[in-house]
Formats: C-alpha cells, structure tokens, sequence
C-alpha cells in the first residue's frame, strides 16, 4: 500500500533537505530508499502531480506535501504505555528524530517508575491512564509491555478513545472496534532474518549443479508464501 511508503520518502527528503538539496530525482529518492524510481513515481502519483518531467522534485514542496497527506502537518501527541528499557529507548529516540510527532504523556505500572522522567515526561501510574488521555483527546500510543499485559492495556487504551496504537509487544492482539493496531515485533524479524543469514552461509559453502539443495528449497517455500516487503 502506497501510503506504507511515504514515511520512507519523507524521512529521505528530510535529509536532502539537511544537505541543503533543493530538487530531487525518482532515482535519487530511489538510491536513499531502496525502491525503484517506478514505483516512487507510482506512489507519488498516486496521491497528486508533484514533479516535473525532466527536472524531478522540489524537496521541501514534496516533503510538505507527503506531511499533509501522513496528517502530520501539527504535532501529533503520542502516549507511551511501558517505561521499562524498550520504552524508554522510544520516548528518547522519537523526542530526538521524529518531525512532528511528540511523546507527551508516559504511563507504567512499576511504582519505582513512577514519577520518574523520560525525554522529558514524568510517568503516571498505568491507573491513571483512561482518565489522562481523555482529558488531553490524545488518540494514538505506543505500547511497549510484557506480552502478558498487552490485552489488558489495549482495552484501556480502547475506552480511553485511542483509535491507533503502535504495538511492541510481542504478541499480536486483535484490534477493538474503532482502533487500528500495527504490530512490531522485534523477536519476529530477527527469526526470519536468521532464515536468510542461514540460506547464504549454506549457498556460498555449496557446490553447483545438481540437485537443489536444502536452503534452495526453503528459500523458495519462503519466497512464495513470504514476499519480500517494500
């Protein structure tokens, strides 16, 4: 889906405009990305006629463009639920490099956590938290909690009006009427790149000709029913 793309466009423009680079090509945002000039140029247009043909982008105007179509033309205010070390990490991390968005309220069940500061934020306890985001009509959080409390902080979140919720998490939890829920789960990744890894070891210590061998056969297995993903 197109739209799953455009953050990687905005944060390349993001540092073209650090370098002070004032128009870009589809190849040049191809080469920052990883994607093809075509499907750039089929996103893009997808959403509007941006650039001109044979002299390509204007940074800033692009990357205004793709902030107002993400919704990030304000600040988007984020509420954070875990203040434990993967939390913590995320509340710095988005303070520092997201354009846009803010992490302005932090909730933790761990009274030692408890009015601490993060980047900034003093953590409330996890009771307080239904109260807090209607109060300040913050609509989006990250969770960042033991597999084991996600359920229940999900449903919190869901009376307390958030209608999108970044999960780190790992477990997947089915989203409650009215929110969208996208899963990250770090553990996950780092299995299926082991597949990979794995795969090229055995290639490059095998032989051609023959027949296929063991990692050519999950690879293609894995191919199938796992694309790769842009």
């Amino acid at each position: 889906m197109a739209v799953r793309r455009l953050p990687i466009y905005l944060r390349a423009l993001h540092e073209l405009l650090d370098e002070d680079v004032q128009i870009v090509s589809s190849h040049e945002l191809a080469e920052r990305t990883g994607l093809s000039p075509e499907q750039i140029r089929k996103d893009l247009a997808y959403f509007g006629a941006f650039g001109r043909r044979g002299v390509g982008y204007e940074t800033r105007i692009l990357a205004s463009a793709i902030r107002d179509i993400l919704g990030l033309n304000r600040e988007l205010r984020v509420a954070l639920v875990g203040a434990g070390n993967l939390g913590t990490a995320l509340a710095r991390y988005t303070a520092d490099r997201h354009h846009g968005v803010r992490v302005v309220a932090i909730f933790d069940s761990d009274p030692h956590k408890v009015g601490t500061r993060i980047a900034g934020v003093v953590v409330q306890p996890l009771d307080q938290m239904v109260d807090t985001l209607r109060q300040r009509q913050i609509r989006m959080a990250i969770v960042a909690v033991p597999a084991t409390q996600a359920r229940r902080v999900i449903d919190m979140l869901a009376e307390a009006g958030v209608q999108g919720v970044l999960n780190f998490a790992p477990t997947k939890v089915r989203a409650p009427r009215g929110m969208r829920i996208h899963h990250v789960d770090v553990t996950l990744e780092l299995q299926s790149l082991a597949f990979w890894v794995t795969a090229e070891g055995e290639v490059s210590g095998s032989s051609s000709g023959g027949e296929p061998s063991s990692w050519q056969v999950r690879q293609c297995r894995a191919e199938k029913e796992y694309p790769p993903r842009q």
